[in-house]
């Protein structure tokens, strides 16, 4: 094991070693796990469906790098040539939200899912809400997020009370006007309710910051990009953690350090949309500092997968493939890329919630231009595993198998 105080790890440009991506492509899912219909999801398969439903994708990057090998995708064709390594990850943990999958990807499997609500938050919750903020409510049900700030929107600006509403995954969302409530305000109701509120029993996975304006002129109102997820601190130690140990950086883009609580991440600049999250992703990697890179494209699911919007789903995974080799040259020989997801949301189906299915997984390390399959992997926890082992420290967490040995040697 290397010495923390090394160079090599704490940062010196004059020493900048090897260093592991992770870009979480958020809500790319890539076929029903077996359980899925457990879930209400059987038959999703986010990418596949949407590439069926728009007549065919144009990713040439990734699916040169074995893409099309993981699932049917019409448009990104399989290859006997891979120029990377590609198979895919099933879920171990029970759920299908954005924690879970992120907390399972860096080690940490949960035994048991998140309380959801699916009539709404009982009554003695959004009593204790209302006390412990000092404002009342208007919703409390189940809905999807443009949706309810429509319904609501107009009583909302009238009355100052917070808009609160849940999905189906394990979520306490609080929507408001930046003019009617400002901004740090909402970001203190949030607050609140993390710490105060949904405790106990009621520990949501995470609690949502909404914000939105409008109407405009067709009397719609809109959301904003200043959305902040204030989520439960992880109960045991993760992979960020275990780098930490040794004095690896952990550098997060768009919401890791949020899905973290903050807990083993340095940095998570906030992003607009998944083309900033991209320019924030290659300059990071592309700067003389080491550590590892950690980061989330959540426009896949925010804006397209929960509004069932399928050819913007589309658009969007021809944008990020499009800049895939901008990623790539910002890389030095040695580094390792992680490609992956958290979960579905199939934007094809009648639901507008998460989607229960495998993920995809491709692994690349620069210099390395052929592939092997990885298979299916039996937890996210593969991943972490294979960035601890790429750091020299194998089998810390013990929660995955690293993958890391086939990616070198393909």
């Amino acid at each position: 094991m290397r010495d923390r105080k090394e160079g090599w790890y704490r940062g010196d440009a004059s020493m900048r070693g090897p260093r592991a991506v992770v870009l979480v492509l958020d809500s790319v899912g890539a076929g029903a796990l077996p359980d899925a219909a457990e879930y209400g999801d059987q038959g999703s398969n986010t990418i596949g469906n949407v590439a069926r439903a728009v007549g065919g994708l144009s990713m040439p990057n990734l699916g040169s790098m074995g893409l099309g090998n993981i699932t049917d995708i019409p448009g990104v064709a399989p290859t006997d040539v891979p120029q990377a390594s590609w198979g895919r990850n099933a879920e171990a943990s029970p759920g299908k939200d954005t924690t879970t999958g992120h907390w399972e990807m860096m080690g940490l499997k949960l035994t048991s899912a998140f309380p959801t609500y699916p009539d709404g938050f009982p009554e003695d919750l959004m009593s204790r809400f209302e006390h412990e903020t000092g404002v009342g409510w208007l919703g409390n049900y189940p809905a999807s997020g443009t949706v309810i700030i429509q319904e609501l929107g107009d009583e909302h600006v009238r009355t100052g009370h917070p808009i609160v509403y849940t999905s189906a995954d394990s979520v306490f969302q609080i929507a408001a006007h930046e003019e009617v409530v400002p901004i740090d305000r909402l970001y203190e109701l949030c607050s609140i309710a993390r710490e105060r509120v949904c405790v106990g029993e009621h520990a949501v996975g995470r609690i949502i910051a909404r914000p939105f304006v409008g109407p405009n002129e067709d009397g719609v109102y809109t959301r904003t990009h200043r959305r902040r997820d204030y989520a439960l601190k992880p109960p045991g130690p993760t992979v960020l953690d275990r780098l930490d140990d040794i004095g690896v950086t952990t550098y997060g883009v768009g919401k890791i350090g949020e899905i973290f609580a903050w807990q083993g991440v340095c940095e998570s600049p906030h992003v607009t949309d998944n083309m900033d999250g991209f320019t924030k992703l290659v300059q990071r990697v592309g700067s003389d500092t080491s550590g590892f890179v950690f980061a989330n494209l959540v426009d896949f699911d925010m804006i397209w997968g929960h509004r069932n919007d399928a050819e913007g789903y589309a658009r969007g995974l021809e944008a990020v493939d499009a800049r895939i080799p901008e990623l790539l040259a910002a890389m030095n020989d040695g580094d390792l890329l992680v490609i992956t997801a958290d979960h579905g949301c199939d934007p094809t189906t009648a639901s507008t919630d998460h989607s229960r299915e495998y993920t995809p997984l491709i692994a690349k390390v620069k210099g390395v231009d052929r592939g092997v399959p990885l298979g299916t992997r039996e937890t996210f926890s593969d991943i972490g595993e294979t960035v601890l082992d790429f750091y020299g420290i194998p089998g810390r967490c013990g929660r995955g198998t690293s993958f890391l040995g086939e990616v070198r040697t393909a």
